[in-house]
């Protein structure tokens, strides 16, 4: 679904001005490792499985709902990787700031399959021979693979991925 009914209802009263949205991603891992990425319907770039939590839906559920719709890829979730807020400007002009929670997932089922609207392909990408990435997706993708570590988020004070990287810090 492209755009959900409670996000088409508040759009028909602030037009294009900026919304706080609840988002959910996933780093969808298989038995050899690789990465499960969608390329976007909006946009065209890869990037790793991502939607809006619903009205009374946990993100947990969001998340394995989103997944599922975009991908075909039935998931379980290891853990609870970050919570970052990020901009978000569409082509059509609509503005977003995202709080968006990800988690490190695994693949327990379906086929990856493109849905032809919210994703144009899907595919598993080695961690080595991953595609052009925005820095968010390579920011969620590095601290939902980094075993062990606790969920990420940003330290007071501090906004842009790049800056708030572990390997930057």
């Amino acid at each position: 679904m492209p755009v959900s009914p409670y996000i088409a209802r508040l759009r028909r009263h602030v037009g294009h001005d900026m919304l706080m949205l609840y988002g959910v991603s996933g780093v969808v891992t298989d038995d050899a490792g690789r990465v499960l990425l969608a390329r976007r319907g909006d946009n065209g770039r890869w990037s790793v499985p991502a939607g809006t939590v619903d009205p009374g839906e946990q993100p947990a559920d969001a998340l394995v709902r989103e997944v599922r719709e975009e991908t075909g890829v039935d998931v379980a979730i290891v853990r609870l990787a970050g919570v970052a807020t990020h901009p978000v400007l569409y082509t059509n002009g609509d503005a977003c700031e995202y709080l968006n929670v990800w988690f490190r997932c695994r693949a327990v089922g379906g086929e990856p399959t493109a849905d032809g609207d919210e994703s144009l392909a899907v595919a598993w990408f080695t961690v080595d021979a991953l595609p052009e990435l925005d820095e968010w997706a390579r920011l969620r993708i590095g601290t939902a693979l980094d075993e062990g570590a606790p969920p990420w988020y940003a330290a007071p004070g501090q906004r842009h991925p790049a800056l708030c990287h572990p390997d930057n810090l």
